[in-house]
């Protein structure tokens, strides 16, 4: 051996700590009745550094989810938006092709002649007659 103690005397417990257990007494531990931290000011001062570290990793999964949803809600809106603007887009482009057109036709001097004609226009110097009676009437 490597001069430790004998290995007799460690099978061999103390004769004091064999009397404190059979007495009943308990040596370092709280005495019944007492909550532990309720009266002795050392442990009540104790933090459960695992309670604090489960709750911030609670809050920072917390905040990320809210970040994540959040941000989600945002493109899907934004793609919901691109969709409607491109069919607002759509609609303009129609609408300004037909207005191409009718700028070209009202153009034109026979259409133009036509329109004037039909809101009951005539040309300076030029007599107007009005047939009444006709069978489309």
């Amino acid at each position: 051996m490597d001069g430790s103690m004998p290995a007799a005397s460690v099978s061999q417990p103390r004769s004091g700590a064999r009397s404190g257990a059979r007495s009943g007494a308990r040596t370092g531990a709280r005495p019944r009745g007492k909550r532990a931290g309720a009266a002795d000011p050392v442990l009540g001062a104790r933090v459960r550094w695992d309670r604090v570290g489960r709750i911030a990793l609670l809050v920072v999964m917390g905040v990320l989810v809210y970040l994540y949803v959040s941000t989600g809600m945002r493109m899907f809106s934004t793609w919901r938006q691109s969709h409607s603007d491109r069919a607002s887009v759509a609609t303009l482009r129609h609408e300004h092709q037909a207005l191409i057109s009718e700028r070209e036709a009202l153009g034109r001097r026979g259409t133009l002649e036509v329109e004037a004609r039909s809101l009951n226009m005539r040309r300076p110097g030029e007599q107007a007659y009005v047939i009444r009676g006709l069978p489309n009437d």
